[in-house]
């Protein structure tokens, strides 16, 4: 692996939620030692209060509050500013949207166009010397496989990526990547649960490990450097905060960062209302959260790929998401308050117009639709004119990119049926090498 190593390795130590109990990072822990009970676990910062770091060290700015060990080349970080245009639009005095993607006029360069390169610079820079020679697998159902491809390609790491068959036009890149990333996926028709499962048999297998989704600190800290950037530029925790959802791992680094600053002290003594959302139809934390459950609800696969197959955001449909363990999303719910909303793909595009007009930049679809629930919930009168609003805008300017880059696609080495058996999994991964080990 090849890594710039520019940044003192960041002091913390981990939490298991459930318990209390707090323990040394002894490498690439995903669970507490010794605990049975599904619990997240949390990074426990020694630096108190945050202070970020010279813009030019790009994601890593933010150092004090991300569990990592060496700095990686080539990151951006999310860029905040106050709304003139949509926020006349909508009558509201004081939002704030969190812009991650491509916008060069306002700092932010991220070559995939999407927030997620939070999670791979982050996740990356945690390895330790133990992962070494191994291959790192990720799942995903597009935009987290671009931005951990850019990433390891850019830096060296080996990577094996599963993604649905039926996502693989999310691959694209502004250069050919570097061989030690490599593409698998499961077969048309397929989605992301299925590419979970896919990625989850490989890591059974010697010489890969699994990045770890929700349960890796680094992802969601990684993430949570959307509110670092808006509580930092605003100079308060906001009221409310819109982002979209699939896991609802992002929504859970919020709530974090929040509790992050609360005990810093200097940013306010309260919590932002968390205000999420789903594409409809595929919306299976909404249902479960409407109902009051902490547990999802019966999702019959067939019905789950109908409606994965009808929604724009392809990357909000995650049918097993961090909803139900012990500090995820329905615990950040409870214990901030929050709504679960919906749009439809005519309210989303219709967002993303009214945004591209009104601030200048094209949205992702997830952000279409985290941008149109903020849309009717002012109109609803579920958001006061003068509270204080972050909008998470979690990708944008893609169109912009494409246009003033050529683009090369990323090609599965492997096409997976949904009933692959592990022995015939095993058998053709074995045949992949990694020049990069």
């Amino acid at each position: 692996m090849r890594m710039t190593d520019q940044i003192t390795p960041t002091a913390y130590l981990l939490e298991s939620i459930a318990t209390g109990r707090v323990f040394e990072d002894t490498g690439w822990l995903l669970d507490p030692p010794g605990e049975k009970n599904p619990t997240l676990i949390r990074a426990i910062y020694k630096n108190k209060q945050l202070y970020p770091k010279d813009p030019g060290m790009g994601i890593y700015k933010f150092a004090d509050w991300l569990p990592i060990r060496r700095a990686l080349k080539g990151s951006s970080a999310p860029v905040t500013y106050k709304s003139e245009g949509l926020a006349k639009n909508l009558g509201l005095k004081n939002l704030y949207i969190t812009f991650s993607g491509y916008w060069p006029e306002k700092g932010v360069h991220m070559r995939t166009c999407s927030f997620k390169e939070t999670e791979a610079f982050t996740v990356c820079g945690r390895l330790s010397d133990e992962q070494k020679g191994k291959v790192l697998v990720v799942a995903s159902a597009g935009n987290t496989a671009r931005a951990f491809a850019q990433v390891c390609s850019d830096n060296q790491i080996p990577l094996l990526l599963c993604v649905p068959f039926d996502n693989i036009d999310a691959l694209w890149f502004d250069a050919p990547l570097d061989p030690c990333v490599k593409l698998v996926v499961s077969e048309k028709g397929s989605d992301y649960f299925d590419a979970i499962h896919l990625s989850n048999l490989i890591c059974g297998m010697e010489g890969f490990f699994a990045e770890g989704g929700a349960k890796n600190v680094a992802r969601r800290d990684g993430m949570g450097t959307t509110v670092l950037s808006a509580t930092t530029f605003i100079g308060r925790i906001p009221d409310y905060y819109f982002q979209a959802i699939g896991s609802g791992t992002g929504a859970i680094a919020a709530w974090e960062a929040n509790l992050r600053f609360l005990e810093d002290g200097r940013f306010g003594d309260h919590k932002m209302k968390l205000m999420v959302s789903q594409n409809h139809p595929f919306i299976p934390i909404h249902d479960a959260w409407k109902a009051g459950s902490r547990a999802m609800l019966p999702y019959e696969d067939a019905l789950a790929r109908l409606h994965v197959e009808q929604i724009d955001a392809k990357v909000l449909s995650n049918r097993k998401p961090p909803y139900p363990i012990v500090g995820g999303l329905f615990d950040a719910l409870v214990d901030a308050g929050g709504e679960v909303l919906t749009a439809t793909n005519s309210e989303s595009i219709a967002a993303a117009r009214l945004f591209e007009e009104t601030e200048g930049n094209d949205l992702h679809p997830a952000a279409s639709v985290a941008t149109a629930t903020l849309i009717a919930a002012v109109k609803n009168g579920k958001v006061p004119t003068d509270a204080i609003v972050m909008l998470n805008i979690t990708g944008g300017g893609e169109g912009r990119f494409k246009q003033e880059n050529n683009l090369h696609y990323l090609e599965p080495e492997m096409v997976f049926p949904i009933g692959a058996t592990v022995d015939e999994i095993t058998s053709k991964i074995g045949q992949l090498k990694w020049p990069c080990q």
